[in-house]
């Protein structure tokens, strides 16, 4: 797991809350390794060494414009280059190596930056485009409720793995993917069409990244059980070869 930069009273600080780290122990039966990304990628190999799956979450930052080629559209929204200068070089040696991966919003968005894909900055100004974006006056079990529905690709491990074609997902994101990169393949698709989930059967054996956010209250949403599970089962099919 990679962590994050936070500014608290001058001083800058990784971090990582704990939602994220919960279901990874709970329910898909980990041991997480809390990786520091401010310090660059000289040591990026030997934490790999140490890993049978990489996890990436979400964050309140947004990925960097000009990694996929754009202007930045929303100057007022948080950055952290530190991570992303660790998290896309950090996909790419995961692949090599053949590792699990499992990805969550921005974490997604990295996997999708990190294999030539691009980002919509600004998903809500779309026409026909729902605003995925959560109402940051309402209480966080609100924040996190269930917003909308995800159409699933029809006879996909996931549609098989939750048992029918859609699901009911929260929705917390500004930006979403645009151009999605050679190699991967959509899982699921929200009513307006943003893709809310995808794998890369021909690349990897377990890269599943979700628009979503199944960590919350993850041991409640069967859902999220099936994705924890799902991931932690491939760490050990790795850790067993």
């Amino acid at each position: 797991m990679t962590m994050g930069v936070q500014e608290r009273k001058g001083h800058l600080y990784q971090v990582m809350t704990h939602k994220y780290i919960t279901p990874l122990v709970d329910i898909a039966g980990c041991v997480p390794v809390l990786v520091p990304t401010c310090c660059g990628v000289e040591d990026l190999e030997a934490y790999l060494d140490m890993a049978d799956g990489v996890y990436l979450t979400g964050a309140g930052s947004n990925i960097d414009p000009a990694l996929y080629g754009q202007e930045n559209l929303t100057p007022e929204k948080t950055q952290d280059p530190d991570r992303d200068h660790f998290d896309l070089p950090l996909i790419r040696a995961a692949l090599d190596r053949g590792l699990p991966i499992f990805a969550i919003c921005r974490g997604m968005q990295e996997i999708n930056v990190a294999l030539g894909g691009n980002i919509h900055q600004k998903l809500y100004t779309v026409p026909g485009v729902m605003d995925h974006r959560e109402n940051p006056e309402d209480p966080v079990a609100v924040q996190y409720g269930d917003s909308h529905g995800v159409d699933l690709k029809p006879d996909s491990w996931l549609a098989e793995a939750v048992g029918g074609p859609s699901i009911r997902v929260n929705s917390l994101h500004g930006q979403g993917i645009d151009r999605l990169a050679e190699g991967l393949e959509v899982l699921g698709r929200a009513p307006d069409g943003t893709i809310e989930a995808f794998h890369a059967p021909a690349i990897s054996s377990f890269m599943v990244g979700v628009q979503w956010h199944p960590e919350w209250q993850a041991a409640k949403n069967p859902v999220s059980v099936k994705l924890f599970e799902a991931f932690g089962d491939a760490c050990r099919r790795f850790s067993a070869q």
